[in-house]
């Protein structure tokens, strides 16, 4: 067993299903974004785990498996909350006890690189951490308020151009269908034009659901309307047509996609493009059920 204490539900990017997953703080700092469901529940309220109890899991997690992990994440939320300095001694721990590890990842807010100078997460990048999950959500300034983001486009891109200048690798996610039917065309051209102005080395979507109910979102955002199927399709179509990328791997292959789409962008984007159109003009057609519905 890894001696490691978990607070249920974990969640984690798909990229990272054999990383060990180490835990440096409970829930997210901000938990206000209202088209997120992952930290709602009372036991992940967040809280940053004492540096004691997370060096001690980096030492017995390194005693007992040092040799044969290759990979970390830094969970919950968003890691880069923390100090610089503490997240300075936790990579030097794993760096420590994990020689093997080649790879320390996160997930991180935006927000929580405007604390941070450029210095300080060149320091983090020399430091081990390589790869940041940044969940932009949109790039259209309408969308991101009325889901509370608490970002805009511009805070984005300076948190990805932050990142990007360290040379730490960039994951950018993107909600298809998370402006709704109103701001689905604001939602694709804005987003593309993040892309596009970061040129992050990965680029994903996923599609916005609500497994516990759209009052949430509603609250805030009382004109929201769902897109069809066939409308997320479209919203995905002018998307991709307004990115202009050198080299950035795309994947739209999350459980919740109705369509897989694998490429590097811009290389492959008119094969892209040829596959959404074909869905658009046959929504219905077997092959596009989502992901979750064929064992994906």
């Amino acid at each position: 067993m890894i001696p490691i204490r978990y607070v249920e539900p974990v969640f984690r990017p798909p990229s990272e299903a054999e990383s060990l997953i180490l835990p440096v703080t409970d829930g997210c700092s901000w938990n206000q974004c209202t088209f997120c469901e992952m930290y709602t529940a009372p036991q992940k309220q967040f809280r940053a785990r004492s540096e004691e109890e997370v060096l001690e899991s980096i030492r017995l997690t390194g005693q007992r498996y040092g040799d044969q992990i290759r990979r970390v994440f830094l969970a919950d939320g968003d890691a880069l909350v923390l100090p610089t300095r503490r997240l300075l001694t936790l990579l030097e721990a794993i760096r420590t006890h994990m020689p093997a590890v080649r790879r320390i990842s996160s997930y991180c807010l935006p927000r929580n690189l405007r604390k941070k100078s450029q210095a300080d997460i060149d320091e983090l990048a020399a430091a081990g951490l390589t790869m940041a999950y940044v969940g932009a959500e949109s790039g259209d300034d309408a969308v991101l308020a009325a889901v509370h983001k608490g970002e805009t486009f511009d805070t984005t891109c300076e948190a990805l151009d932050k990142l990007g200048a360290a040379g730490i690798t960039r994951s950018v996610m993107i909600l298809n269908g998370l402006g709704g039917k109103a701001l689905s065309a604001l939602h694709a051209d804005n987003s593309a034009r993040l892309a596009n102005a970061t040129q992050p080395e990965y680029l994903a979507t996923l599609v916005v659901s609500f497994p516990q109910g759209e009052q949430r979102l509603r609250a805030g955002f009382p004109g929201w309307e769902p897109l069809s199927q066939q409308g997320l399709f479209i919203e995905m179509e002018r998307f991709l047509s307004g990115l202009e990328l050198k080299r950035t791997v795309f994947r739209s292959d999350h459980a919740s996609n109705w369509l897989v789409l694998k490429g590097t962008l811009g290389s492959d984007k008119e094969r892209l493009l040829q596959q959404v159109r074909q869905a658009i003009s046959a929504p219905q057609a077997a092959h596009l059920r989502p992901a979750w519905a064929r064992g994906l």
